[in-house]
């Protein structure tokens, strides 16, 4: 199966069993796209009438193409055959390997953003903050879960989990003292809206975290419309200084600005070009994840604006990057030489199987944005997963799910997609949450379209990169080793 468009200029087709992607000039497009359902002669009288004003097209040139499309079939990387189904059936029936958890050390929060799934940090369900032997219970499971896995994530989340930072530190301390009995090493996310960020908490994140996430919205009335305090004041002026100060000294280490964009300002790219001139370089904007009917959710009209958001984005960091002060945008990051394994590729995010979310009171769920659904509720940390139901619903969700998604270029890129936002939007895990496809699929076209644009800058300077997305590695078997 191929993939064909035409964005800023460029002729792309990305085969998509074997992720090369081609840059093409308009007669080879043509032949391309035509090759499957056309016969060589029927290709030949299209292309010589098509372009029959240009003289530089001749029949040796057709011929010379149909060579070229051909070795390029014989090697693999065009019309490749999907060979991966069989690789979600091991998916299903191996047995998950715990490899991260979230855990949820405050539901509560000094924020009341509008649209937060989470409501103010409750969850819909009590306020309650995380006891230290409730996490260092939580962290125990986590370690006796992951057999034959060194690396372990553990994100610390919210609500805001800085109303709780002492016993954060406690529990990486912790973290640390059991990574040298067990031969483990464990690696922290920490998500924060910045309120009380200082400078203890910008030293503990520099050293202790291997990521932090940072949430703003971009421009200050933008962000300022939905998260605001319990007083309705806007967190813009408290937070911006302190985002600032917390990069400046994280240096090169990771972080993201994560903001959300929702009805109301559909010109996001404008809120990420802000965050980029206030200096922030890492950055991610999500749509919002609202039910039906809600002021702030994006509606069928708000589609075809974002689409072409999402296109004045990249060709932005494309003009910004040549100007050398370009950022990287989370959803445009394309691994050329490595990429996700295919097994990877195929399971998505492990939510449910290698991936749970931990209340205050040790619950587990699937992941955050299905905490205080008792549905899928799974067990605790004391118990274990006790309803296998969920957890064996979970492993059959995956980019061969859903016979809607079987003929779909982008399956082995979003993985089946989010399973939380299938389930809110169709009531089922392995629904089709249409909306969210669309985007996700714009946004891959963009970020395919910037790597060609790079590709071939590096080409004008004599330097020859294949572009292939992705990677095809088989060195673990079951997924399980990888890092």
């Amino acid at each position: 199966m191929i993939h064909a468009y035409k964005l800023n200029g460029y002729n792309i087709i990305l085969d998509q069993n074997s992720g090369c992607v081609h840059s093409v000039d308009p007669v080879a497009y043509d032949m391309i796209t035509m090759y499957q359902d056309h016969d060589k002669e029927e290709i030949r009288r299209f292309i010589l009438e098509k372009y029959k004003d240009q003289p530089d097209v001749t029949n040796a040139d057709i011929d010379l193409c149909f060579e070229d499309i051909e070795a390029l079939i014989a090697d693999g990387r065009l019309f490749a055959e999907d060979t991966f189904e069989a690789v979600a059936d091991q998916f299903k029936r191996r047995q998950g390997v715990l490899k991260a958890i979230c855990l949820h050390v405050a539901h509560d929060c000094n924020l009341a953003c509008k649209y937060c799934f989470a409501g103010k940090g409750e969850y819909d369900g009590q306020r309650e903050i995380m006891s230290y032997e409730v996490g260092k219970q939580a962290l125990d499971y986590l370690i006796a879960n992951s057999p034959g896995r060194r690396n372990l994530e553990v994100d610390f989340f919210g609500g805001e989990p800085l109303m709780n930072f002492d016993m954060v530190k406690k529990l990486v301390a912790y973290c640390r003292e059991q990574e040298k009995i067990h031969n483990k090493n464990f690696r922290f996310t920490m998500t924060t809206n910045g309120v009380l960020i200082d400078d203890d908490v910008i030293d503990f994140c520099n050293k202790e975290c291997h990521n932090v996430v940072l949430s703003l919205d971009g421009r200050k009335e933008v962000n300022d419309r939905f998260r605001k305090d319990y007083a309705g004041h806007g967190s813009y002026d408290t937070i911006v200084p302190k985002f600032q100060e917390f990069v400046k000294k994280r240096g090169d280490k990771n972080y993201y600005m994560r903001g959300t964009y929702t009805h109301y300002n559909t010109d996001f790219t404008n809120d990420i070009f802000h965050m980029a001139d206030l200096g922030f370089t890492e950055l991610s904007m999500e749509p919002v994840v609202s039910k039906p009917g809600d002021p702030s959710a994006l509606t069928a009209e708000d589609l075809p604006i974002l689409k072409e958001q999402y296109e004045i984005l990249a060709k932005e960091m494309i003009k910004r990057n040549r100007e050398g002060r370009g950022f990287t945008f989370y959803h445009y990051m394309i691994d050329l030489t490595g990429g996700p394994c295919i097994y990877k590729r195929i399971s998505g995010c492990g939510s449910g199987t290698e991936y749970m979310a931990v209340t205050p009171w040790g619950d587990l769920y699937p992941c955050h944005q299905f905490v205080g659904d008792p549905k899928y509720l799974m067990g605790d940390i004391w118990k274990g997963v006790t309803n296998t139901a969920v957890r064996d619903e979970f492993k059959h969700c995956n980019a061969y799910a859903r016979k809607e998604c079987q003929n779909c270029w982008a399956k082995l890129y979003c993985s089946g997609g989010c399973a939380a936002n299938s389930y809110h939007a169709t009531g089922n895990i392995t629904g089709v949450y249409e909306y969210g496809c669309e985007l996700f699929k714009k946004r891959m076209e963009c970020a395919i379209m910037i790597k060609v644009a790079e590709n071939q800058e590096l080409a004008a300077k004599g330097i020859e990169v294949p572009i292939e997305l992705g990677s095809t590695c088989n060195t673990c078997a079951d997924g399980e080793a990888c890092e």
